[in-house]
């Protein structure tokens, strides 16, 4: 079978969205060979997304420090001594501020972080007033907040939060190790809270936290396994900071964090996986790794909540260096319109193969059937447009 036959017979077999992995399927994942893993990976990837585009996200922390939690590996927690300076929650016109100037930079998405165990009814109108006045500089909102109960999510995606961001950190046999003030149950009960009320999800974990592949398959697992995939899945690598209890451990391989990245968009290939906190640590060649992997997004800017992040013009020139460009996902295309580009693009190549078979030799600068044209604002193919269009 030739190259073009083989890609054909794998775009026609699209990947199904699944909700009931095995254990043992995903630690066969995991024990592939590196470059059949990334291959499988890839090709996943590309049928559900354009592979060069990406989406774009910063973050800002709207109320930092002095939280009750006891997380391992966060220096807002105020249970460890991190010289975290403690800040009350910003002004609703400084936020406003920051989200226009992350707009201009390229950002098509704003979070907005608070270190809280779960908002206060004092402070819900001022979050708020937040999401509807980022809303209206025509960008997707989300927020992470801590736990939300049915009311505080409803009421969030009434102001019209997009996205809320709630991890599950690790797999549930090693939660324990990590968190002991709030329980898994609680993160999964927060998440369909906002599930119920309407909103996306982004949820994902951190790598490199002292566990073991053992509990990057739990976790992979838990988050596959959820009735709806998280829209964003972010895997971030810990970011060891002095005076946490994680401050010390041992470096986690960078082929092993690719790995999961890998795994993460086999088992979910609708959704986009994320590289979060830890790209600071990562040489360009990871991060490269990790975009051939199906990662398809990142936080953009130069600090991630409290922790550095890398800065937006060495992030431009990555892009630039990759042939990479920005997602705009405003104007979404339609699933029957992706799914009627992919088939014929399969007839294309099955054409091509065809013609090659029956004569010994082809002009290859004569006309060929007209390509598909991938829109760059949504990462997908165009309904009607081709390149001779």
């Amino acid at each position: 079978m030739t190259v073009a036959a083989a890609n054909a017979q794998t775009t026609s077999s699209r990947t199904a969205v699944r909700h009931d992995w095995h254990r043992g399927e995903i630690e066969a994942l995991f024990a592939l060979p590196f470059n059949d893993l990334i291959f499988r990976a890839a090709t996943v990837h590309r049928q559900f997304f354009d592979p060069n585009a990406v989406q774009v996200s910063t973050l800002l922390s709207i109320k930092t420090g002095a939280c009750p939690e006891d997380c391992k590996y966060c220096s807002q927690s105020g249970h460890y001594n991190t010289e975290l300076e403690k800040e009350k929650l910003l002004e609703v016109a400084r936020v406003v501020e920051e989200a226009k100037a992350a707009r201009d930079k390229g950002a098509s998405r704003f979070c907005m972080g608070a270190a809280w165990r779960s908002p206060r009814e004092k402070d819900m109108p001022y979050v708020l007033d937040m999401v509807r006045q980022v809303k209206a500089l025509g960008m997707e909102t989300c927020m992470t907040l801590g736990m939300l109960d049915e009311n505080q999510a409803r009421n969030l995606a009434e102001a019209g939060l997009d996205y809320y961001n709630h991890n599950l950190d690790t797999s549930p046999e090693y939660y324990g190790q990590v968190i002991t003030t709030r329980t898994y149950n609680d993160r999964l009960n927060t998440l369909a809270n906002v599930r119920d009320a309407g909103m996306k999800v982004c949820c994902g974990g951190i790598i490199g936290m002292g566990e073991n592949r053992d509990d990057r398959v739990g976790l992979l697992q838990q988050l596959a396994n959820l009735p709806h995939h998280p829209e964003s899945v972010p895997i971030n690598m810990l970011v060891k900071i002095e005076g946490t209890p994680l401050a010390d451990v041992d470096d986690l391989d960078p082929l092993e964090f690719v790995r999961t990245v890998a795994v993460a968009r086999i088992l979910m290939p609708e959704s986009y996986v994320r590289l979060s906190a830890g790209r600071q640590e990562m040489h360009d060649e990871a991060q490269a790794l990790c975009f051939l992997a199906g990662a398809n997004s990142i936080f953009y800017g130069e600090r991630l909540l409290t922790t550095d992040n890398p800065e937006a013009t060495h992030d431009r020139q990555l892009f630039q260096r990759l042939g990479i460009h920005p997602l705009d996902p405003r104007h979404e295309a339609s699933d029957e319109a992706h799914e009627e580009a992919l088939r014929a693009q399969v007839a294309e190549q099955q054409a091509e193969e065809q013609g090659e078979e029956q004569g010994l030799f082809y002009d290859a600068m004569s006309k060929r059937p007209a390509k598909h044209v991938l829109d760059r604002d949504t990462g997908r193919p165009t309904a009607g447009a081709t390149l001779d269009s």
